[in-house]
């Protein structure tokens, strides 16, 4: 499965206020593997950036005037977007800003699930946490994400960071959270059926690669919790 993360910076909040772009960034996923590829470019929006946009991302108006238009990259944009799975934090302001650009491209562009689903990560944590914020940097902390390097918004880091809190939250670890004890919100309780195995399970042991990601994930948790979190005292134990 190839999934695309994407984040975009814009001039305003409001799209209907005529509110345009200013950064694209997509990081790749395959099989839930960051690939290392991805796709970022700034755009020129032929208008001011608002105060409160341009202090959150620190992007000034100026740096954009040599940037090129989304009419100029629209091509290569969806051609890197393309039969993917769109991972974004709260999508409908992020597709409604891509569609309005796409609507000004051209009518032929159609619209961006034209190209591809979109899957909220927004919607999947409120879910998941309800009554709790569910920002980027309040998942980033509740996950053991280390976002440390995020001073501003920017397109690039905050997609590479959804994508880490992405597959933290899809890992199957966070089912801790659910409480499988608990009734179900229609009153019915889960019914589990019995795991019986028909030959012996195979064995995958870790890459080097994974044990120092995992290393440095566990570096993160104990980083968060203030001391020595639950998932590294069980691996001193174990």
């Amino acid at each position: 499965m190839r999934q695309i993360v994407l984040d975009t910076e814009t001039t305003g909040l409001e799209v209907r206020q005529g509110h345009r772009l200013i950064e694209i960034a997509c990081v790749e996923l395959i099989e839930r593997r960051p690939t290392g590829r991805h796709y970022q470019t700034y755009l020129n929006p032929d208008r001011a950036i608002d105060e409160g946009a341009r202090e959150v991302t620190g992007i000034a108006d100026e740096f954009l005037l040599d940037k090129p238009h989304f009419e100029d990259v629209v091509e290569e944009f969806l051609a890197f977007i393309k039969g993917s799975e769109l991972i974004i934090h709260n999508a409908t302001f992020d597709v409604g800003f891509l569609d309005a650009e796409l609507a000004r491209a051209g009518a032929d562009y159609g619209r961006i699930r034209d190209y591809c689903p979109v899957l909220d990560t927004l919607l999947m944590a409120r879910e998941r946490y309800p009554g709790q914020r569910n920002s980027l940097d309040a998942l980033c902390k509740r996950l053991g994400v280390d976002n440390s390097a995020r001073d501003l918004h920017g397109g690039l880091i905050d997609a590479q960071l959804l994508a880490d809190v992405y597959l933290a939250m899809t890992s199957g670890q966070v089912v801790l959270d659910l409480g499988f004890e608990g009734a179900s919100e229609g009153g019915e309780r889960a019914v589990v059926t019995p795991l019986v195995l028909s030959r012996r399970p195979r064995v995958f042991r870790a890459a080097q690669d994974e044990l120092d990601a995992h290393g440095k994930r566990l570096d993160a948790l104990d980083k968060s919790a203030g001391g020595q979190s639950i998932w590294r005292r069980l691996e001193t134990e174990a």
